[in-house]
């Protein structure tokens, strides 16, 4: 019987990663390994397989089908804020412009500029598209009339990821949407 993952190249034959209470690591980027991670994992009984892929792998002494999801064996408590990274910016911004709403040719800006004494931290950065901010330049808001739509604030972790489940990526495995959407409000 022909099966599409059976044509899959291994590379492409990512493992969706849960936490040992089954729920995503995280959401967005989501959390995945590599097919070799999710093998050698298994083999040195980090992990349990909940799904897997048709295709399988193949040694002189035995085969063994690529896990398209697992479960780690033991909880890793997720930490309370993220990093502050460009992309962790941009989720927590929807990747949208703060002052116009566009979502393309996205960078940051700083609130109060740094020639003013402003930082570099969450609470005085925001996404801005390039025009945006050349236009408000070395200005506060205020000063080149370019109010916010959101104050910028410190995430954390757990408001990143409900931004996040808004941009699912654009693979997603069959095995994978049972986990990954077990949460959501079911339609009447």
């Amino acid at each position: 019987m022909f099966h599409p993952d059976l044509m899959r190249h291994p590379d492409s034959c990512p493992a969706l990663v849960l936490n040992a209470d089954y729920t995503p690591l995280s959401y967005y980027p989501l959390s995945v390994w590599p097919w070799q991670t999710a093998v050698k994992a298994l083999f040195l009984d980090r992990v349990d397989v909940v799904s897997h892929y048709e295709r399988e792998v193949r040694s002189p002494n035995f085969a063994v089908k690529l896990p398209s999801v697992i479960a780690l064996k033991q909880y890793v408590k997720p930490s309370q804020f993220p990093a502050f990274t460009r992309f962790n910016l941009f989720l927590r911004d929807r990747f949208a412009c703060q002052y116009c709403g566009t979502g393309s040719d996205l960078t940051f800006d700083h609130v109060i500029p740094r020639a003013h004494g402003g930082r570099t931290t969450w609470e005085n950065v925001a996404t801005a598209c390039a025009p945006c901010n050349l236009k408000k330049g070395g200005r506060t808001p205020r000063q080149a009339a370019m109010p916010l739509h959101v104050q910028p604030i410190r995430p954390t972790s757990w408001q990143l990821q409900e931004h996040g489940r808004a941009f699912p990526p654009n693979y997603l495995h069959d095995t994978w949407r049972d986990w990954l959407y077990w949460d959501i409000e079911l339609e009447a």
